[in-house]
């Protein structure tokens, strides 16, 4: 019987394109991760395939019946249906995540909307919400400009955790290449630095 193949889901959200270190990261991960028989990988292009802000139309067609739903509505549910069908079908998440305004790119928080789902990804309970996303895995590899993890002001990696936390994912790494607009020198340091810790992250997978 062949082995069970490890599926790994990476999540980019850079506007910079070719420019993004973030995305540059992602691949360098990706590259790792070629030639292996034992991992399946999957990219959702966030910027490629970018979603629009959550409004009420598609939140109000959540609550509806499957079979209940107007066209319309199938159209807007299936919207949020896809990514958590997605999310659930790998073992290991990774975020490629830019820091812009001390926050994540609306485009992750817009696909944060949409797998964030209660009922689906988390209930609510008597003792407050209840993760339902078991025995999965998350990398986030948080690429900044400024330096700010460990800090008052590094609001994003709080908030990422909790917003995988929220779904059951409480496994999560992270791989910080800050100080990125500091200086080549410093920007060609943190990499590096980043890429060792990502072939470390490998290894596990």
């Amino acid at each position: 019987m062949a082995a069970s193949s490890t599926k790994v889901l990476v999540v980019t959200s850079s506007i910079l394109g070719e420019h993004s270190q973030s995305r540059s990261l992602a691949g360098h991960l990706m590259k790792g991760l070629e030639g292996r028989e034992d991992v399946t990988v999957t990219e959702r292009d966030l910027i490629q395939s970018e979603l629009p802000h959550l409004g009420i139309d598609e939140l109000s067609s959540w609550g509806v019946e499957p079979g209940e739903r107007t066209a319309e509505q199938a159209t807007l549910a299936e919207r949020s249906d896809a990514l958590i069908d997605e999310l659930l079908e790998h073992d290991v998440l990774v975020l490629a995540v830019p820091l812009y305004n001390l926050g994540v790119p609306s485009q992750l928080k817009a696909w944060f909307d949409r797998v964030l789902r209660a009922g689906k990804t988390f209930r609510y309970t008597e003792k407050g919400p209840k993760g339902l996303v078991d025995g999965k895995r998350a990398l986030v590899v948080a690429t900044r400009g400024g330096q700010y993890a460990g800090t008052e002001m590094d609001s994003q990696t709080p908030h990422l955790t909790s917003m995988l936390g929220l779904m059951g994912i409480s496994d999560v790494d992270m791989v910080f290449a800050e100080g990125l607009a500091m200086g080549d020198k410093q920007a060609a340091v943190t990499l590096k630095e980043a890429r060792q810790a990502i072939d470390g992250y490998l290894e596990r997978v």
